[in-house]
């Protein structure tokens, strides 16, 4: 079985920052690609930013410039840096991996539990 646990999340005012970690542990092979996906409430899910296993990334416009994604490989970790956080980035974020058990194991989709990020004054 993967196990991916979250840290991180709280209350933070507008403006000011919080690191998102989300380790991946358990019967894991390889890792692809990871990412961050959040949804506020009435909302649909939304992927926030990527990280592919050769540390390329990408961010969502709505992030780009505050928010940093990466990836620590020999930690099976990802990370969400956010900078200059508005009150709209209220939500529960969650990181998703794409990862094979076995070398002849095909690559599922494993997913954290979610953890609460609230920008408010």
């Amino acid at each position: 079985q993967v196990q991916l646990v979250e840290s991180g999340g709280g209350l933070v005012q507008p403006g000011g920052s919080l690191g998102l970690s989300c380790a991946a542990s358990g019967s894991i092979f390889s890792i692809d690609a990871m990412a961050w996906y959040r949804q506020a409430p009435g909302k649909e899910r939304e992927l926030v930013g990527a990280v592919t296993s050769g540390g390329v990334t990408d961010v969502r416009d709505s992030v780009k410039g505050r928010f940093t994604i990466s990836r620590d490989n020999a930690k099976n970790t990802v990370y969400l840096q956010m900078n200059s956080l508005k009150p709209e980035d209220t939500a529960v974020y969650s990181c998703n991996a794409q990862i094979k058990e076995r070398f002849y194991s095909p690559t599922r989709e494993w997913w954290g539990q979610g953890t609460q990020v609230t920008v408010s004054s």
